[in-house]
């Protein structure tokens, strides 16, 4: 006789020192059969979105968590019902008996051992009366991740949770299943805000048609803001994921290392020059270089020399550390806050070869499709604030960083050129550094030594 037990599958260790997830999507639902490494869920963490594969073949029994909950590591998600080859009990294969669960590597990081039962069986699905919406009672972790009570709910005994294709029509009220995935990279491509439309299409699905009208300025009804009881027109924004994870570092970074700013303003008419040059350039074609891309072949090169600022402050060991590679941060700004991609080995890489990782890395953060890996490991960072009209800043350092690099705006000026007045393209370099680590006279001599770089580039040929 064939008999099953019942295995737990909680929310794995992702990496990178994360402690929760939310959930964005269940990619199956109870009854479902599924298989080894099969996706059962899309979950979000302060720095990616990460599909996560199910550990076990067999059948959905119970699904723990609905769409919107933010869940901490280690807590239940699903569990199933997969064949049992060993005679043991069910509640003996749910506990892990008194042997201690291994860890070992999976798809997304470090969770219970993988078993594999053989080639599950399907069982018929039974017939079903007509789907009622859900009973939107969250258990007590979405509490904390819709900023709603903490007060202990119970878990709906059946959370309605079904498969969702990119076909499918959600409904409503359900986070971030308002529109199919499809309908919300084409609304981000259009910089069209999902959260702006009252969607047309079946139990409110936003659709794609909803989209194209909003982005022609077609008349579409706006769907109203979340008011409070007292203030009209008042929004509240729970403050989770990216955005959440991005103003502890900052905060932890701000009030840890004693932060130290210098400026430099620089005539970069050649380097604009020579970037012109270098995209008509047959060895460079097909790869787009910019001016972040300069700066940051510039940087790299000037760290060998500067190596102060590509290290780190050891306060456990009371060491400091200086990096013999050069992990470079490159801050994107992004619809779920702000990120820094890192180009890990920047060191051994040419112009091209930078530009390329630089494009690849900024694209993939900014379409949801970036690693933990790759947003981890940074040695410095730079910040292209110019982009959107600015002159300068003080940006604060990623954690563990010693330095990071704020580019303005590219400004056409008077300037002193040849002992002569004339215009040309002026930027300002902002240089923040940890005064713990780095001198003023360091961070000076680094910075000027950029300048003098992208005023006179001709320094850079032999070495692009």
């Amino acid at each position: 006789m064939n008999t099953t037990m019942e295995k737990l599958f909680k929310l794995p260790d992702l990496g990178e020192g994360l402690t929760e997830s939310e959930i964005l999507s269940w990619r199956v639902a109870e009854g479902d059969t599924v298989e080894l490494n099969q996706v059962i869920a899309e979950v979000e963490t302060a720095k990616a979105i990460v599909e996560l594969p199910s550990p076990f073949s067999g059948v959905v029994k119970k699904v723990y968590e609905q769409v919107g909950a933010v869940v901490e590591v280690g807590n239940p998600l699903i569990s199933f019902d997969v064949p049992d080859h060993s005679g043991t009990s069910g509640r003996e294969a749910r506990d892990g008996g008194d042997e201690p669960a291994k860890r070992q590597p999976t798809l997304v990081g470090y969770g219970a051992a993988v078993e594999n039962s053989g080639h599950p069986t399907r069982r018929a699905r039974k017939a079903q009366a007509p789907r009622q919406e859900p009973a939107h009672t969250a258990p007590a972790s979405a509490g904390r991740g819709a900023g709603g009570s903490s007060e202990a709910k119970p878990a709906s005994p059946n959370p309605g949770l079904r498969m969702v294709d990119a076909g499918d029509e959600v409904p409503r009220g359900i986070g971030h299943l308002r529109a199919t995935p499809p309908v919300r990279k084409y609304a981000r491509d259009h910089n069209i805000d999902l959260g702006s439309l009252k969607g047309t299409g079946t139990n409110g699905l936003i659709t794609r048609e909803d989209v194209v009208r909003a982005s022609e300025g077609v008349g579409v009804e706006a769907e109203p803001q979340r008011e409070t009881a007292g203030t009209r027109g008042e929004t509240r924004t729970p403050i989770k994921g990216v955005r959440k994870a991005t103003a502890a570092a900052m905060v932890a970074s701000a009030f840890t290392a004693p932060h130290v700013t210098e400026f430099l303003s620089v005539d970069v008419t050649e380097t604009l020059a020579l970037l012109e040059r270098l995209r008509t350039s047959p060895r460079l074609s097909g790869v787009k270089i910019t001016v972040t891309t300069l700066v940051a072949k510039v940087v790299v090169l000037a760290l060998a020399r500067h190596r102060t600022l590509n290290s780190h402050w050891d306060g456990e060991n009371n060491e400091i550390v200086e990096f013999g590679h050069v992990n470079l941060g490159i801050a994107a700004a992004t619809d779920r806050g702000l990120m820094v991609p890192v180009v890990h080995g920047a060191q051994g890489m040419d112009l091209a070869e930078l530009a390329r990782e630089i494009g690849e890395l900024t694209s993939a953060a900014r379409d949801g499709r970036i690693t933990p890996a790759q947003l981890g490991g940074g040695t410095f960072s730079i910040s292209n604030v110019g982009v959107f009209g600015v002159d300068g800043g003080t940006p604060i350092l990623p954690p563990g960083q010693a330095g990071i690099l704020a580019m303005g705006q590219v400004r056409k000026m008077p300037w002193e050129h040849r002992d002569e007045i004339a215009l040309r393209h002026i930027m300002v370099l902002s240089l923040s550094f940890d005064h713990r680590v780095v001198d003023g006279e360091q961070g000076a001599r680094f910075l000027a030594e950029i300048g003098r770089v992208l005023e006179d580039p001709s320094m850079l040929m032999g070495l692009l």
